[in-house]
């Protein structure tokens, strides 16, 4: 199995019956209180279509997180995919994302740290996201905690 692959289970994960405004803020809100609770300096963002529907800065991030933040959203829209799974395709085949995307650098990067929202049968209805520690690290939180979040939306049916 090539590294590009090893990504897509997480992603498949990230299913849900609905995904609302209020969902999004609720997804934001337990993000937001894990990254306290561990002391972590990032930001974090919540898309819901085309719109912020969530955004935090914890103590310790920077405004240069804001920036790769919105880069790594901007790069899970455009390819429809998790913005790791996105370093990871380019990666596999020998590819330097920066290059040969022909993308401006200043509007997206390729890192880990941002999942696309999917609803069964509607698709992708968002992003959530990350940044501020390395970014496979920051892929990994955000996996960890929407699993957390899925699990709490089957258990709580409305």
């Amino acid at each position: 199995m090539n590294t590009a692959d090893a990504v897509l289970p997480d992603e498949l994960q990230v299913h849900f019956s609905s995904f609302d405004y209020d969902d999004a803020w609720t997804l934001g809100c337990q993000l937001r209180s894990a990254a306290v609770e561990r002391g972590l300096p990032i930001v974090i963002g919540v898309v819901h279509g085309q719109q912020r529907a969530f955004h935090t800065a914890l103590p310790g991030s920077y405004p240069e997180n804001d920036h790769w933040l919105n880069r790594k959203i901007a790069t899970a829209q455009r390819y429809g995919r998790s913005s790791l799974d996105v370093l990871e395709l380019f990666t596999s085949t020998g590819r330097d994302f920066d290059t040969d995307s022909r993308l401006p650098h200043n509007e997206f990067a390729a890192a880990g740290g941002v999942l696309p929202i999917v609803v069964r049968r509607v698709g992708i209805v968002g992003f959530v996201g990350v940044s501020g520690l390395p970014h496979r690290d920051d892929h990994t939180f955000v996996d960890e905690q929407v699993e957390l979040f899925r699990r709490s939306q089957i258990s709580d049916p409305r």
